[in-house]
């Protein structure tokens, strides 16, 4: 029997000037005595960070368009069967800590004895259990300990044919509780018995590949002074009882002591371990017969011969039994601006700082690198991102008026990089210094072109992406060396979204004055513009086109990828497309810009085209057109063009001819290009 208590947490209806708050991660789980609850607020401060004024638990940020919290770094709770009554004053709720020998050791701490140091002791929710290490030596050379430390080392960090790294864990298969370290090229392997639990038996689960359990649930419950509880019981001051047929325990002072065997490392495969009547621990039955040869997957190993799994898993023949060692990795928790990778030919994830992304759609809309939304209808030639610091590359757009003065699209992209310049125009085609090239396409190391059936994909040796659609899509991919040292329309890449509208001036400018911030970054000067009054965009009245926006409200036409980043400004950027809309389509750019988005995030919405009537119409590539009839026809052109220039030399006046350099006279490329970087 024990006393059982709520636990009730406390709500915060109203937050600053904004709405309530979704708290991301639950109150279940972890152990804080404050909640947020209600509805998810929107933000626009990309990446900042977001004060709750009195409430000192949470920390919030604006991710992806929302308000993400989360709680102060609290100790995990969602296993702890004896939690602590809740603090008045504090953000956690924690397990119930030990006293031993006068000292406090909190849940979740393990300490060896100063005397003897393979007596070793563990805390685990008020229970303290202590157990002599096993030692497990997998070499025939050891070393011996050295003062303060238990078991022999060996000087391979090799455990089966597994490599050990410094700070990484390596376990046998069969045995997952034995732990291997190496330090300094030493490896040392020890086995320790896990910690005695609160819970009942009933109520404990065991996960494969672990070694110990753990309880399916937590409880807070009422201390009784004087009392030890364990499981189901309570035991007096000074009583002594046993947990199970390993563990001996007494209670002393409210901390429950337990003693426990800890079981000698087996190599034999667990199906083989057997448990005689009475006893504790599990042995190995006697070799029938010692053989020299391992059978895997049909191919036959020789004794002490080692095979790789994987990068986290590999085995050794010993005498006919096949021994396999497996890597644990640590868990990883990446922060907002990380994600999680695995690096090629490596066994655990880390996290490494995102990619810059800054996107390009519709009647241009622009989302920067640190996450800025703004749209503006300028028809010149634009400094979209640059490298302003070293110089390495620097990325220009052109911009194309459409139908009405206030409508625009991307019509060409320009790349620099290294002295060569890429041009990325309409329907795939692909320019390199002037020249047209097919796709693929490859420049030593420099860069990479390849194509898709919707973009073409452009690859660089310093890291930066680009991805283009042929009509409007254009999206800049930047590796996180480029932090703090970009320029242009995409901002640059700071991490904060307020400053990305600086000016080329060095102004931070409103949202107000968006035109004058994107004009700052005008190059090319008036020739590269096709309209000579660029009139801003007028209020649009609402009318029944609009509707056609609503899919990208609906959680189901994008699977649910409204709770992984805000679609309310790709809805605002679908609206005003579709005020200037003469195709009645034009929602699918922005549907195809939030989509892509998704995508990046891990949302799969392979259907979202059928659903929405956003089928993709495949543009057909002239650059691949290899045909005999393209060479000849392009042969053609070349002596109907040489013929040309001939009779307007022979028609040019004599002063006209002598007075003109011949570099103007003759073009260096036959087909006209965009014009060059300035």
């Amino acid at each position: 029997m024990y006393i059982q208590s709520r636990y009730i947490a406390s709500k915060i209806s109203m937050l600053f000037g904004f709405s309530v708050l979704f708290l991301v991660l639950a109150a279940s789980t972890i152990g804080i005595t404050e909640t947020i609850a209600g509805q998810r607020e929107s933000c626009s401060n990309e990446g900042e960070e977001v004060k709750l004024g009195n409430f000192k638990c949470f920390k919030c940020k604006c991710q992806n368009g929302f308000v993400e919290c989360e709680p102060e770094n609290c100790p995990v709770i969602d296993d702890c069967y004896m939690l602590e009554e809740r603090p008045r004053n504090g953000c956690c709720q924690k397990c119930k800590d030990c006293f031993y020998r006068g000292r406090r050791f909190p849940s979740g701490s393990e300490w060896s004895d100063p005397e003897d140091s393979c007596s070793t002791f563990q805390c685990e929710a008020g229970v303290i259990t202590e157990t002599i290490q096993e030692c497990y030596t997998p070499c025939s050379k050891t070393i011996p300990p050295r003062p303060g430390q238990c078991c022999p080392t060996c000087l391979n960090c090799y455990l089966n044919g597994q490599q050990v790294l410094e700070g990484r864990e390596v376990t046998l298969t069969e045995d997952p509780c034995l732990k291997c370290h190496c330090s300094n090229k030493k490896l040392t392997c020890a086995k320790k018995a896990c910690p005695v639990l609160q819970c009942p038996v009933s109520t404990q689960i065991r996960i494969p590949g672990e070694c110990c359990p753990r309880c399916s649930k937590k409880r807070e419950i009422m201390q009784v002074p004087g009392k030890c509880i364990l499981g189901k019981g309570f035991h007096s001051n000074g009583k002594h009882f046993a947990a199970d047929r390993c563990t001996s325990c007494e209670c002393v002072n409210g901390t429950s002591i337990c003693h426990r065997n800890t079981c000698p490392v087996l190599e034999c495969s667990p199906e083989y371990q057997k448990v005689n009547p009475g006893d504790c621990c599990p042995h190995c039955p006697p070799v029938a017969e010692v053989r020299s040869t391992c059978t895997y997957h049909n191919q036959t190993f020789q004794n002490e011969e080692t095979w790789i799994l994987g990068p986290c898993r590999s085995c050794k023949c010993h005498s006919g039994e096949i021994r396999c060692a497996q890597t644990k990795c640590p868990k990883v928790k990446c922060r907002p601006n990380e994600i999680s990778i695995t690096p090629e030919g490596q066994c655990c994830t880390r996290c490494v700082e995102s990619a810059g992304i800054c996107t390009v759609f519709g009647d241009p809309h622009y989302k920067t690198f640190d996450g800025k939304h703004f749209s503006f209808q300028g028809s010149c030639k634009y400094q979209l991102a640059a490298d302003c610091h070293d110089h390495t590359f620097a990325i220009r757009v052109t911009n194309d008026g459409r139908l009405k003065n206030s409508t625009t699209r991307t019509r060409t992209v320009t790349l620099k990089i290294r002295g060569i310049r890429v041009n990325l125009g309409q329907k795939f085609r692909v320019k390199v210094n002037g020249s047209r090239v097919s796709v693929p396409f490859n420049l030593k190391s420099i860069l990479k072109i390849d194509q898709s059936a919707e973009a073409i994909f452009l690859t660089t040796e310093i890291g930066l992406q680009i991805e283009w659609d042929g009509r409007s899509f254009l999206q800049i991919q930047v590796p996180p060396t480029y932090k703090n040292k970009l320029c242009g329309l995409c901002g640059n890449f700071n991490g904060i979204s307020r400053d990305d509208l600086t000016s080329r001036e060095g102004i931070n400018c409103s949202d107000a004055k968006i035109w004058k911030f994107a004009n700052s970054w005008k190059v090319g000067g008036q020739k590269t513009c096709n309209k000579r009054r660029l009139i801003r965009p007028q209020t649009c009245k609402i009318h029944s086109q609009l509707s056609l926006c609503s899919p990208l409200l609906e959680s189901t036409t994008f699977g649910g990828c409204d709770s992984h980043i805000n679609p309310h400004n790709y809805y605002e950027a679908c609206k005003q497309d579709m005020c200037d809309c003469a195709s009645q389509t034009c929602y699918c750019e922005s549907f195809a810009a939030y989509a892509h988005e998704c995508g990046r995030l891990g949302v799969s919405v392979p259907n979202w085209r059928r659903i929405t009537n956003c089928q993709f119409e495949p543009t057909h590539n002239k650059n691949q057109d290899h045909s005999a009839t393209m060479k000849k026809t392009l042969h053609k052109t070349e002596e109907k063009q040489q013929s040309e220039r001939l009779r307007k030399k022979q028609r040019r006046p004599d002063f006209f001819t002598r007075h003109v350099p011949k570099a103007l006279l003759i073009p260096k490329h036959q087909e006209r290009t965009p014009p060059p970087l300035q």
